[in-house]
């Protein structure tokens, strides 16, 4: 199956009108009662992620008929609809909001992202910023672009590799099993600086457009990775797995590593990991 830039135009659209209906009139006005952890305090599901979810598949059942849809709310509650990604002719990985708990306590950093799967390659990518408004889009094989609301832009290109010791970088080292989860703090000073944003749509945003030099991340879920990988692929990066295989949405290994090119990668792996 081919996926169009008018799909691609399609799925933007939708995003677009799920935060503006969904997310932002609840930004910054949930109860209590609206948050809930799912397995952890840090772990949080409110009803604006589940409002725009709906919406989202609502929409994208209607514009791809037939097309597997896959969000994070859904799969918390039926795992198994995870075993449709690696043959389904078109799918799409949805995350309402990612960044979910920096929504949850108020601060403007969060993303409505999802990412057109086509028999387990992701060909297509769109990362909202809801109180921003615009986008960065890729479609495989034709680059990363911002897209203002005006329908202005301007084309994403990652961070020309530098020495690791002027390197900033994202990092979600907590999600490593032990022991890395305990040693790879103790590597972060070879690098200028390491953080995290809490929200991996963000964090591919910036490395996209140059503004970071590497990401390291530990669980996979697709959808927090599938659009941020392509993205950050089609702005010229390299992302691969620890192990040094290619990234696929329809695996859930740990670790996985971002960087401008192919010998950044390896030297911050060695850093992070040797």
């Amino acid at each position: 199956m081919i996926f169009t830039r008018q799909d691609h135009e399609r799925l933007d659209t939708i995003l677009r009108e799920a935060a503006r209906r969904e997310v932002m009139p609840r930004f910054r006005r949930l109860a209590d009662g609206d948050i809930r952890a799912k397995q952890n305090p840090v772990d949080v599901v409110t009803e604006a992620d589940e409002a725009a979810e709906r919406f989202i598949c609502a929409a994208l059942a209607k514009a791809f008929p037939g097309a597997a849809l896959i969000g994070e709310e859904a799969v918390t509650r039926d795992p198994a609809r995870l075993g449709t990604l690696a043959q389904a002719d078109l799918a799409f990985v949805i995350d309402p909001i990612d960044g979910t708990l920096n929504y949850a306590s108020d601060l403007p950093l969060f993303a409505v992202m999802a990412a057109a799967v086509v028999r387990g390659e992701t060909v297509a990518a769109v990362i909202h910023d809801p109180v921003a408004g615009d986008s960065t889009m890729a479609l495989r094989g034709e680059g990363a672009a911002q897209r203002q609301a005006d329908g202005s832009g301007r084309d994403l290109r990652v961070a020309p590799a530098v020495a690791p010791h002027l390197m900033n970088g994202m990092a979600g080292w907590q999600y490593f099993p032990e022991p890395l989860r305990s040693t790879l703090p103790g590597r972060f000073p070879a690098f200028l600086e390491v953080g995290s944003l809490r929200c991996c749509g963000q964090e591919y945003r910036l490395a996209a457009a140059g503004r970071l030099q590497f990401l390291l991340y530990g669980v996979l879920n697709p959808w927090d990775h599938a659009p941020g990988v392509l993205l950050h692929s089609e702005a010229g990066g390299h992302a691969r797995l620890l192990d040094g295989r290619p990234y696929s949405p329809a695996e859930r290994p740990a670790g996985l590593l971002c960087a401008p090119d192919v010998e950044s990668w390896r030297e911050i792996r060695a850093l992070l990991l040797d």
